[in-house]
């Protein structure tokens, strides 16, 4: 009995790629994917006018349903604290990023472990690891915590003119989400992420050293 239910726990929060592998094999692996989260959070970023495109949302996930919950959070947060360790740019550490992208991580791995036996369940899935990484990680974790950072630090001024000319008011929670989904164009970056996450699960899952359970 305890087997079985030790099983089915691991089952919930593990990949069936991570379950397969050694315990070294498991190790490298989040530290394969804890890298290349430093490496889109540094470099992989680019600009088209006024919107910063990077690829972090993509690799937060492909990192949870990879890996699973438990190791893709693990994977994207280690990532994160490695990134800022290595070169801060001279800000302070901002934690809510680390768990917005873990949390991101974890709700993908989470989602894509979940059994549905029909006709494109995966995309099912995906769907809803785009729609709750966006309430959750994108507006929940990420916003949030810009919002009371900002809030603390002073608005700027771009902030204060948005939100007064359509609003009327001063920089409200709401008022600031809209600013940082519209203006700054984060929204137009979690298209672009989900995008490519609905076009690559299906190609990675047909290459074997990296084949999940997507059904």
């Amino acid at each position: 009995m305890e087997k079985t239910e030790t099983a089915a726990w691991k089952k919930i929060f593990f990949s069936e790629l991570i379950l397969s592998k050694s315990a070294g094999q498991r190790i490298a692996y989040v530290a394969v994917i804890a890298a290349l989260s430093v490496v889109s959070n540094m470099f992989l970023e680019f600009k088209f006018f006024d919107v910063q495109f990077s690829i972090t949302i993509l690799i937060s996930a492909l990192a949870g349903i990879m890996l699973g919950p438990l190791s893709g959070f693990a994977a994207c947060y280690i990532g994160d604290l490695a990134g800022y360790i290595y070169n801060s740019w001279g800000y302070i550490y901002m934690p809510w990023v680390g768990l917005s992208t873990g949390m991101l991580a974890f709700l993908g791995g989470l989602i894509m472990n979940i059994r549905l036996n029909f006709k494109g369940a995966v995309y099912v899935k995906l769907a809803a690891i785009c729609v709750l990484s966006f309430l959750v990680c994108t507006v929940g974790i990420n916003s949030t915590g810009f919002y009371f950072y900002n809030r603390a630090m002073g608005f700027s001024t771009a902030v204060v003119d948005y939100v007064s000319e359509r609003f009327g008011t001063g920089v409200s929670y709401f008022g600031y989400v809209a600013y940082r989904l519209f203006f700054k164009g984060q929204i137009w970056n979690n298209v672009f992420n989900y995008a490519l996450l609905f076009a690559l699960v299906p190609v990675l899952n047909a290459v074997k050293p990296l084949k999940i359970n997507i059904g």
